[in-house]
């Protein structure tokens, strides 16, 4: 299995923005167990539990700055305080719904923060590469069901899609239009990402955990949807390969790449089967009635051409990665500390 690599990140600089969220804390203890040298730029984490405060992700930091990737002048002046060598964008507003509530600010952050971004990275010298992170939802999702390749429309009819997708066109025109003046870039398109320390909102697994600590049923929109639901330092591993290769041999990376499930899309209700078997208590759960959020019945990601350029594959299972997070909202909710638990995570994947 390939992995990153230690000495290719060991003493880098490395830019990761939106490192308070769920993926950005993982990704911010997997690069200092490589031995990265972190930087983050990011807004306050959300109120309530988070995965930054449970993993106690400052102590993985060089620097931490608090600012808004909608801030564009503020935004500049850390990326070039901060010299990087290396960047991930993961500063994103993510979620459906709330997308539905703001839409123009939805827009602000993850399109014209993007832009924000490639904009700081022009003519600043020093960086072997820059990822964008954005979803398995920017296609156009017609409902037919084929999993999608990296090189189908793109589109979205809820605003999260659209901004995403719309991130996209930002950084393909950017990468046409000012090539010389820009690191090698690319964009990674994943999503339905789990593990320990998400608290998002409408979220499955998140909305799961909270109806078990209060001792209610969990209320299901879609239990028949199906999604590639993934463990979140699968997804990663992708990233940071997807960098190196940027780095090393940009001519020979693609330009966007699918990180999903090689063993595919499972059905909600399936992942709380799974769920109940790992923790040894059946789910609770009933469906929602009445009007529900507007989301795709089906989405899927072909992940041929990762496998293929990268050599990279999912360590987890879809079994294993619902497995593996149960056990650490297990942890989470017996006090434990699982800062350790991720880290040992970490190092299990990287000794596969």
């Amino acid at each position: 299995m390939v992995h990153p690599r230690p000495g290719f990140w060991r003493g880098r600089r490395v830019l990761v923005t939106g490192h308070t969220g769920f993926k950005g804390s993982w990704l911010c203890l997997l690069l200092q167990r490589l031995g990265a040298e972190v930087t983050g730029i990011a807004l306050d984490p959300y109120a309530g539990p988070t995965a930054f405060a449970a993993m106690r992700i400052g102590g993985a930091l060089a620097a931490d700055h608090r600012a808004d990737v909608r801030d564009r002048a503020g935004l500049a002046a850390l990326v070039r305080a901060a010299r990087p060598e290396l960047v991930l964008q993961l500063a994103a507003q993510p979620f459906v719904g709330r997308s539905y509530r703001e839409p123009e600010a939805t827009f602000a952050t993850n399109c014209t923060g993007t832009i924000h971004l490639l904009e700081a990275l022009r003519g600043l010298g020093g960086i072997a590469a820059a990822v964008f992170i954005t979803s398995d939802k920017v296609y156009r999702n017609d409902g037919a069901g084929r999993a999608f390749l990296e090189d189908d429309p793109l589109g979205g009819h809820d605003p999260y899609s659209a901004s995403k997708a719309a991130a996209e066109m930002a950084v393909q025109s950017w990468r046409a239009s000012f090539a010389a003046d820009l690191p090698p870039i690319a964009t990674a398109r994943a999503g339905n990402v789990i593990g320990g320390g998400d608290f998002g909102e409408q979220r499955i697994i998140p909305d799961l955990v909270r109806a078990e600590v209060a001792g209610e049923a969990l209320l299901v929109r879609r239990p028949d949807a199906t999604r590639p639901f993934q463990h979140v330092l699968d997804v990663l591993r992708g990233y940071l390969l997807l960098a190196e290769r940027l780095a090393e041999a940009p001519r020979q990376a693609p330009a966007a790449l699918n990180f999903g499930p090689l063993d595919g899309e499972i059905r909600v209700r399936e992942l709380l089967d799974r769920w109940g078997a790992a923790t040894g208590r059946p789910v609770a759960w009933r469906q929602e009635t009445g009007p529900v959020m507007a989301e795709a019945p089906r989405l899927g990601l072909d992940s041929t051409l990762a496998a293929r350029v990268l050599g990279w594959q999912p360590a987890f299972p879809t079994p294993e990665a619902i497995a593996e997070t149960a056990r650490w909202y297990a942890a989470w909710r017996a006090g434990e500390d699982t800062r350790a638990q991720a880290l040992a995570a970490i190092d299990r994947v990287l000794a596969a």
